[in-house]
C-alpha cells in the first residue's frame, strides 16, 4: 500500500491542527521504481532523507505493518532529537520469520507463496489477499467491495521488482536492536484477528523490547485499518499525539 491508505488520518490530524504528511515508499504508489534498494535499510534513509529536506522536528511517526518496521528502523538508525513519539499498528517488528533464534516465526514458505503469487498473476493474487487483509473471510464480516478493490489498486501500483523485494523486507529484518534503542514513548496497536501479521510473534514481542511503551490490542481487528477498529484506533491516535 502507498501514502493513499492514510488519507483519513490525515485528515484527522490535519483538522485537529496538525500537519501531517504521507509519503509512498520507493517502488510504491507515485515514487520511483529504482530496481535497487528495496530493503528496509534504504526505505528508513529515504524516509530520514524526507525529513531532513523538509527539517521536520518534534516528529510523531505512524506506521502500519511494513511501514511500523520504517518508522522503528528510522526512529532507532536517523531520527536523533527529531523524533517525540512513535505509533505502529500491525506492524512487522520484531522479525516475520521463522528461525532457530525465533522458532514462534512464520516458516520462511509462506513468504516464499506470497512471492510466487506475485510473479505468477499479481492483479489476482492481491484481490485474494485483501479478503484475509481485512478480515473479509470471517462469519459476520462487513467489509465493502470499495474497500478491498482500494488494497487491489494500491497494491498495482506497486512495480513488480519492488512488491517482490519488500517481501524478504518485511519478513526477514530483524528489528530487535532497533526496539530496543529507541527512548521515546512508543504505542503498539494490533487487531487480535490479524491474518497477516499474528499478534505474538509481533506486537506482544514488541512490547517486552521498548522501554516506554503502551500497548492496545483491539478485540476481532484484522490487518486492515478498517471500519470499527479504524475508527477506535483513530481516536487512539488522537489521544496518544496529545498525551
Amino acid at each position: 500500500m502507498c501514502g493513499a491508505a492514510w488519507q483519513v488520518e490525515m485528515k484527522l490530524l490535519a483538522d485537529h491542527g496538525y500537519r501531517a504528511i504521507a509519503h509512498d515508499r520507493r517502488g510504491h504508489g507515485r515514487s520511483a521504481q529504482p530496481w535497487d534498494g528495496n530493503d528496509m535499510d534504504t526505505y528508513a534513509a529515504d524516509l530520514a532523507a524526507l525529513v531532513e529536506a523538509l527539517d521536520l522536528r518534534d516528529l510523531v511517526l505512524v506506521g502500519h505493518s511494513t511501514g511500523g518496521g520504517e518508522v522503528v528502523r528510522y526512529a532507532a538508525q536517523h531520527g536523533g532529537d527529531r523524533v517525540a513519539k512513535i505509533i505502529t499498528a500491525g506492524a512487522v517488528p520484531p522479525v516475520m520469520v521463522k528461525s532457530s533464534s525465533n522458532p514462534e516465526g512464520t516458516p520462511i514458505e509462506a513468504f516464499d507463496e506470497i512471492r510466487a503469487g506475485v510473479l505468477k498473476d499479481r492483479s489476482q493474487f492481491y484481490r485474494d489477499l485483501a479478503f484475509p487483509f481485512f478480515g473479509a473471510n470471517r462469519d459476520g464480516a462487513e467489509v465493502s467491495e470499495g474497500a478491498r478493490e482500494d488494497f487491489w489498486r494500491q497494491g498495482m501500483l506497486v512495480g513488480l521488482q519492488g512488491a517482490y523485494d519488500c517481501v524478504r523486507a518485511f519478513s526477514e529484518t530483524d528489528f530487535t536492536d532497533d526496539l530496543k534503542a529507541l527512548d521515546v514513548p512508543m504505542f503498539v496497536a494490533h487487531g487480535d484477528d490479524d491474518q497477516i501479521v499474528p499478534l505474538a510473534d509481533s506486537a506482544l514481542k514488541t512490547a517486552e523490547l521498548v522501554q516506554d511503551v503502551t500497548l492496545k490490542v483491539y478485540p476481532g481487528a484484522p490487518h486492515g485499518i478498517y471500519g470499527a477498529y479504524q475508527e477506535a484506533l483513530d481516536r487512539d491516535i488522537l489521544e496518544f499525539i496529545r498525551s
